[in-house]
């Protein structure tokens, strides 16, 4: 065989990506996000089943075989949920268990005991900060709602100078900081570092929740002034226990998985050999596995024993706390196909070879591409595996840091403007009693803010580490 001969037949076989290729893989990724945006807002169909239909469209689209794009979603999909999906489950147990036992109320108590005035914004945003690491951002909402109804309405404050301090420590949590799903998927899909991103994603969220809550908080208490609606307060966990747990006790089990984490990042710093033993141990605690479930099973005895729960109630409590996440994990898992078929049909490297040529940051072209699918879809978690599986080759030659603020740059885009295809927007509107313009004017300009100044503090930590 001639070298002109053997020349041809690679090229045959191995056929590189040309323009209209990428013509081609563009037009499919616009087409299969198209169809999930429709499938989701105009049909209301769950996001698991949009994600799926929208793949498969994706697939055929751009050219693969049917049998290929389903072989790329089910191993992305179950990539997804083994990477992640236990982590979710020992997150939502812990938080049933925070919220049962009656100790988010101890903290909540404890906490606007020792505040007042000027300071219970600020009071306000610590307690959601600290309830918002293991829980879920719905699942926090319908915990703190009925502190922030009763605070404004007995201390005669205005509802969005106490709610929308709640509500930013709530969504920080959920878009920059692990063990939280979207980090997680993003940290799965460009691999990166959990404890860098976790330490990166708390100093970045820290000015970002101040700005964005007791800050804004003013601003919308002007644009907004509307009483506590009566309607929406409901019971309380703690009122139907006779005691409940300390307030230190419950505050060490919340921060006992984030302590864990950050350690093996600390020494994976400091020691930087992984044959030492003291490395080969942090590794194992500081694992998210290790650390979550190491604060469940903390949590029997320093949350649920003390609110007198016998044996027999901790199993029952365990289930009620699976049983909510069966749709958010779906939804993680058909994200996480979706993203390995557009990483098997080329998307992945026509994004990555495109931007070659363009002046712009990769980690700001992150930002636009999950604040993009962010408006299209109205799911964050949706907008981050989304865009993390888009993004992912760029992260190939990026060091350690930089590819923990490419997560960030992914889950601040994802929290950009929150609207009416967003089911958290419609929470807000019916617990704080507000109409559609109200909701728009606090909450949804209150997760821009958040997004942009994320996106701002990640793009200018890039600059200097």
């Amino acid at each position: 065989m001639t070298r002109l001969s053997v020349e041809m037949l690679a090229a045959d076989t191995v056929e590189p990506i040309t323009s209209a290729g990428h013509a081609q893989l563009g037009i499919a990724v616009l087409v299969g996000i198209a169809v999930i945006v429709l499938l989701i807002t105009k049909f209301k169909l769950h996001a698991f089943l949009a994600l799926t239909l929208g793949t498969l469209v994706l697939g055929a689209v751009a050219g693969a075989p049917l049998d290929k794009a389903i072989a790329s979603f089910t191993t992305g999909l179950g990539t997804t949920v083994a990477g992640v999906g236990v982590l979710i489950a020992l997150g939502a147990i812990l938080g049933k268990m925070l919220a049962d036992s009656g100790g988010a109320d101890q903290i909540v108590d404890t906490i606007l005991a020792k505040a007042g005035g000027r300071a219970m914004p600020w009071a306000m945003v610590l307690i959601a900060s600290v309830i918002g690491l293991p829980l879920f951002f719905e699942v926090g909402v319908v915990l703190l709602i009925p502190v922030v109804l009763m605070v404004a309405r007995r201390g005669n404050y205005s509802l969005m100078r106490i709610g929308i301090p709640a509500l930013a420590g709530l969504s920080v949590m959920h878009g920059l900081v692990p063990p939280h799903p979207g980090p997680l998927v993003a940290i799965d899909a460009v691999k990166a570092n959990l404890g860098v991103t976790l330490a990166l994603g708390v100093l970045i969220a820290v000015p970002t929740v101040i700005i964005a809550g007791p800050l804004f908080s003013k601003v919308a208490a002007r644009w907004v002034d509307v009483p506590a609606p009566d309607r929406m307060i409901p019971q309380r966990a703690s009122e139907e226990l006779e005691t409940r747990p300390g307030f230190g006790a419950t505050l060490a089990t919340i921060l006992l998985p984030v302590v864990l984490m950050l350690s093996k990042a600390l020494v994976d710093i400091v020691v930087d050999d992984p044959e030492t033993t003291v490395q080969r141990i942090f590794d194992v605690i500081g694992s998210p596995l290790i650390a979550l479930l190491a604060a469940v099973l903390v949590g029997i005895f320093t949350l649920l024993r003390p609110a007198g729960f016998g044996k027999e109630r901790i199993s029952p409590l365990v289930e009620k706390g699976l049983a909510p996440i069966a749709g958010i994990l779906l939804i993680v898992g058909a994200g996480g196909g979706f993203k390995q078929t557009l990483i098997d049909t080329g998307v992945g490297q026509m994004i990555l070879d495109i931007s070659k040529d363009w002046n712009i940051p990769a980690l700001l072209l992150a930002w636009l591409i999950a604040v993009a699918i962010r408006l299209a879809t109205g799911s964050a978690t949706v907008a981050t595996v989304s865009a993390a599986g888009l993004v992912a080759p760029l992260a190939a030659d990026m060091s350690t840091t930089h590819t923990a603020l490419l997560v960030l740059a992914i889950g601040a885009g994802s929290l950009f403007f929150s609207h009416v295809n967003d089911a958290g927007f419609w929470l807000v509107k019916e617990y704080f009693g507000l109409n559609v313009g109200q909701t728009i004017k606090t909450w949804s300009v209150m997760e821009t803010i958040i997004s942009v100044v994320a996106g701002g503090l990640v793009l200018l930590l890039s600059l200097v580490i």
